[in-house]
């Protein structure tokens, strides 16, 4: 029992499928405890694991690594059916070996058929990793590699069955009949007798017709095919795909249980005026982003959102959250450099932000290479694009919008981490963002027609109806800080409350003294003497240690006190005895 070079070759391809199709199911199962992990992304089945960003990374989360997933957290991976249609392709190939069917164009055929399902959604992953991804993953190429095998060798071996059928079934044709065959002339007595009365002619011998042969079945070794085998095989195969995907979804964790436990906004009122649009079409349910123009993430989060069908049931607005230390003192280095003029561009865009966010999405990357080199490029790239924004990006006023921009997230305790997002002041947590987003936000929207969602801290998805503190600052007339009005108001009062923190100290001085001459030694002695005198006769007043401690503290340090400025007065601390002795501007002493 040989078999043959092209079964060999389908087996092989089966086997690596089911390979790398295991490991990329892994990779993404592993995910559904909202946790990062590293990704298989190597050749060499478990090596090359890596963690962050990648192309497998960057395939996995994106969109067409699963369907539903608007029904289940994550989807089902297509890697999955993928990995059980490979292991029925290898479990096929074993049966035409072992029932010796590798001959027959039936059974063939239906294993190349079996074959071209893997190829062809090969073939569309691919168009989708070049045009829309743009970029490939080694872990989806080795499957592509492994479906391309189990094609070829599935057509090679189906072509070849069809060759030895037709070679050994062909029409047979029928030799033609024998005639009578005559005695040769010579010396045999029958023939010197011939033509004579008494010699009559040798009786021909019979013709011997032969049946004409029918066509030949092909030598396979084994039953043919029947319509009710293929049936069977075809059956079997729908089991291998269903069954694991059932049990992927009975054994899928809950997560909807997460919804509404992460934080939310307990001042989201927009006092600076900094909020901006991101969508050009409002929707219904009021949502908030916290945004950096120049974040590969948040773009990214944009197409998910796209794609997910359910962002335009959301009014987004957007907070802007640079991650460039050149204005956002939250951070230590330049993560997104060029963040912070192009968010400026985007606050001196007004109503024409969604379009400046959508521009700086699709040019981020080539903007943060610029930005790397030369501080300035970002300024010049938007200037560029948009020259009515010019006079106002890096302005005085596009400056302190975006500082009072940051100053609103950190009022509202926003980390450091773009993008986020806030549906009716509820977070939509950050392990929800990518992989969990559609599943996650359509549960949000659901609540939230019902009235049910609900922030830990906050009560309820309205807006609390509690003001914020920051108008504060607004009616002293302080600007924000970080600017430079700011810079030099903060350094006139901090001039300010040192002069008068000079001409207070001496006060203060004298009524520490006081403070703890009346407070510390009262506690003091209180708490002892209230344990030691509990033996002692009960007709001895209790007051007494308390009073006699209390004494004594009080005249030693008023004593001092006032001893010390009688010896060395200062202007400050002499004691005014005249009206001409009294401060300038008036005043109690």
């Amino acid at each position: 029992m040989k078999p043959h070079p092209w079964l060999v070759v389908v087996f092989v391809g089966a086997l690596v499928g089911v390979v790398f199709a295991g490991l990329s199911t892994y990779d993404f199962v592993q995910h559904l405890d909202r946790q990062v992990h590293s990704l298989h992304c190597s050749f060499v089945p478990g090596a090359g694991k890596q963690a962050g960003a990648s192309g497998c990374q960057v395939a996995m989360m994106s969109e067409y690594s699963s369907v539903l997933r608007a029904r289940v957290w994550g989807g089902i991976p297509i890697s999955l059916p993928a990995m059980a249609v490979f292991a029925f392709i290898g479990c096929f190939a074993i049966d035409l070996l072992l029932t010796r069917r590798k001959d027959d164009p039936r059974a063939t055929a239906f294993l190349a058929l079996a074959t071209v399902l893997p190829a062809g959604a090969s073939l569309i992953m691919l168009i989708i990793s070049l045009s829309r991804l743009g970029t490939t993953c080694t872990m989806c190429v080795s499957i592509y590699l492994a479906s391309a095998l189990c094609l070829a060798g599935a057509i090679a071996l189906w072509r070849r069955a069809v060759g030895l059928a037709r070679a050994g079934g062909a029409p047979v044709a029928a030799p033609p009949p024998r005639r009578a065959r005559k005695k040769p002339h010579g010396d045999e007595p029958a023939f010197t007798g011939a033509g004579g009365a008494g010699g009559a002619a040798t009786a021909a011998e019979p013709v011997e017709e032969l049946p004409r042969a029918r066509p030949l079945e092909p030598s396979t070794g084994g039953p043919a095919a029947s319509n009710q085998f293929l049936a069977a095989a075809f059956g079997v195969g729908v089991v291998f795909v269903v069954l694991p995907v059932l049990l992927y979804l009975a054994l899928a964790p809950d997560h909807s249980r997460f919804i509404g436990t992460c934080e939310g906004l307990a001042k989201p009122d927009d006092i600076y005026k900094v909020m901006v649009r991101v969508d050009r079409e409002p929707g219904r349910v009021p949502a908030l982003e916290i945004l950096d123009p120049l974040c590969p993430a948040c773009a990214a989060f944009e197409k998910r959102l796209a794609s997910s069908g359910q962002g335009g049931e959301l009014e987004r607005r957007a907070i802007l959250f640079p991650l460039d230390n050149t204005c956002n003192w939250m951070v230590t280095e330049a993560t997104h450099p060029g963040a912070c003029t192009v968010s400026e561009a985007v606050l001196c865009a007004g109503d024409r932000s969604p379009d400046v966010i959508a521009w700086a999405f699709e040019n981020g990357e080539r903007i943060r290479e610029a930005s790397k080199t030369d501080p300035a490029a970002a300024a010049r790239i938007v200037k560029e694009r948009f020259p009515d924004l010019a006079a106002c990006v890096g302005s005085p006023e596009a400056r302190s919008r975006l500082n009072k921009s940051l100053r609103w997230a950190v009022s509202n305790n926003i980390h450091v981490l773009t993008p986020q997002l806030f549906v009716a002041n509820v977070k939509l947590c950050d392990e929800d963002v990518d992989l969990g987003l559609a599943y996650t936000l359509r549960n949000m929207l659901e609540r939230h027609a019902a009235g049910t969602l609900t922030a830990p801290g906050v009560g309820s998805g309205a807006r609390p109806a509690e003001a914020p503190d920051a108008p504060a600052d607004k009616a002293s007339g302080k600007p924000a800080s970080g600017t430079d009005k700011a810079d030099k108001a903060d350094k006139a009062d901090e001039s300010g409350t040192a002069k008068s923190d000079k001409s207070d100290k001496p006060a203060d001085k004298s009524d520490k003294p006081a403070d703890t001459s009346t407070d510390k030694p009262a506690d003091k002695p209180a708490d002892k003497p209230a344990d030691k005198p509990a033996d002692k006769p009960a007709d001895k007043p209790a007051d007494k240690p308390a009073d006699k401690p209390a004494d004594k503290p009080a005249d030693k340090p008023a004593d001092k006190p006032a001893d010390k400025p009688a010896d060395s007065p200062t202007p400050a601390d002499k004691p005014i005895t005249s009206p001409s002795q009294a401060p300038a501007g008036g005043g109690n002493p």
